[in-house]
């Protein structure tokens, strides 16, 4: 269950979740309509067969959203339309004009909805209580407010904002890879992009790289500045950093999960239990160099 990406939203630590598993119940999935495309709810993240719609390791909470959606593709949609369209236009010696073409098109979507595929979602999220931030398992940040929404929804009000740095990211990112030491923990990884200041200008990008190379320094000396960067952090984690302050590419290293493979446990609900409190212990440090090296915004109460 370890993610593999982490966009961030940022709330008040004043926050309270005192009632945060009997609001999440009140919006908890539904199996997707006959007609309906989609549905949206939250699901336990200990699996199918468990009840509980969050799992708290001290001041850490582990949620889910999960999704069904029916799977509609639009070539069978046209399809379908266009033969519709050629028999009537043949039987009744006219054409049919737009508006009639979309009413047909909708009376065929909703006759094909009920035998359409249904396709589960799931969106794994962790709330830390104690740093007053979401981490939600996606790089796109679409998908990410897609599930903050959710939980609005759920809680009636939270106020969670994509992250602000006060210094700006490209800068740091560029700065560490052309030499300037990194906050302690941190070392570069083998993978970055570089692009022209200018708008449209030229994009590099490098993977398996050694990074204090050459070439690469060739690229920083003519102005190009890095957008994406993999870093790892004490061994235990790599990843890549954005400039958008996504972290992709989430990956934990033997450092870190050593522990979990020395220790045996009855089933698979305590492992589980022990990944997550592996995983939200090694975020924490994650989040604490991020936000002391990128000068992030705090939330206002």
């Amino acid at each position: 269950m370890f993610f593999k990406n982490l966009c961030f939203f940022r709330f008040p630590t004043t926050l309270t979740f005192d009632d945060l598993e009997e609001r999440l119940a009140e919006h908890r999935l539904k199996p997707v309509g006959a007609t309906e495309l989609s549905s949206r709810g939250f699901v336990s993240p200990m699996g199918r067969d468990a009840e509980a719609l969050t799992h708290k390791v001290e001041r850490c909470v582990w949620l889910t959203m999960g999704g069904e959606e029916r799977l509609l593709p639009s070539v069978v949609v046209n399809d379908a339309v266009q033969k519709k369209i050629d028999e009537i236009e043949e039987t009744q010696g006219r054409r049919l004009g737009g508006r009639a073409r979309k009413k047909l098109k909708e009376e065929i979507v909703f006759d094909l909805l009920p035998r359409a595929f249904v396709r589960p979602l799931r969106t794994d999220a962790y709330l830390d209580l104690e740093h007053g931030f979401i981490a939600i398992d996606t790089s796109s940040r679409k998908q990410a407010e897609s599930v903050a929404s959710e939980l609005r929804e759920a809680l009636g009000s939270f106020p969670a904002l994509p992250l602000n740095a006060e210094t700006a990211p490209r800068n740091v990112l560029t700065a560490w890879l052309a030499g300037e030491a990194l906050p302690e923990g941190l070392s570069l990884g083998d993978e970055c992009e570089l692009k022209d200041a200018a708008d449209k200008g030229a994009v590099v990008k490098c993977t398996r790289q050694e990074l204090d190379a050459d070439e690469v320094t060739k690229h920083l000396e003519v102005g190009k500045q890095c957008t994406r960067l993999a870093l790892t952090l004490d061994d235990h984690v790599s990843f890549v950093l954005g400039e958008d302050l996504i972290v992709r590419k989430l990956k934990f290293l033997d450092g870190a999960v050593e522990s979990l493979e020395n220790s045996e446990r009855d089933d698979q609900r305590a492992e589980l239990d022990a990944r997550f409190a592996l995983m939200s212990g090694e975020l924490k440090n994650l989040w604490t160099t991020l936000e002391a090296s990128m000068k992030l915004s705090r939330a206002e109460a």
